[in-house]
């Protein structure tokens, strides 16, 4: 006869990622998992001392990534921009769409994870870039 903590554990195995393509992320949503490459990486912001603590050395980059079904902007974070790297292939565990200013941008936050991958052998599709895409929030009436 089976233990509790045995027949918990069954229970509790960690889920195989679904792997997702560019081309499926839409607007609001959130843990994605996804391979793409890096295809440049651009520093917008790079703070040294600041009057609040928890800004203090806040680094972020805009990074150009994709896969074979297009490309997407990815905003890294801090220790993120050192991974990110032109040239290189990722694993985004747990990524998530934010809106700026009307288009799409991943992101992984506290909740996510960057891992270095062995080198794709996917050429990326280049002329889909999803972040070129504007949104418009629109209220419907329910009546």
């Amino acid at each position: 006869m089976a233990t509790n903590a045995q027949q918990s554990g069954a229970k509790l195995g960690l889920r195989k990622p679904v792997f997702t393509k560019v081309d499926n992320l839409k607007p609001g949503t959130n843990g994605h998992t996804l391979t793409v490459k890096v295809l440049n990486s651009d520093t917008v912001l790079q703070k040294g001392r600041s009057v609040s603590e928890h800004l203090r050395n806040t680094r972020i980059a805009e990074c150009l990534v994709g896969d074979e079904t297009g490309t997407i902007l990815f905003t890294a974070r801090n220790d993120q921009v050192d991974l990110m790297q032109p040239g290189a292939t990722v694993i985004l565990r747990n990524a998530k769409i934010d809106m700026f200013k009307g288009s799409m941008r991943l992101a992984v936050d506290k909740w996510g994870r960057i891992e270095i991958a062995e080198p794709a052998s996917f050429v990326v599709k280049e002329d889909n870039d999803l972040s070129l895409v504007e949104y418009e929030l629109v209220n419907v009436a329910v009546e």
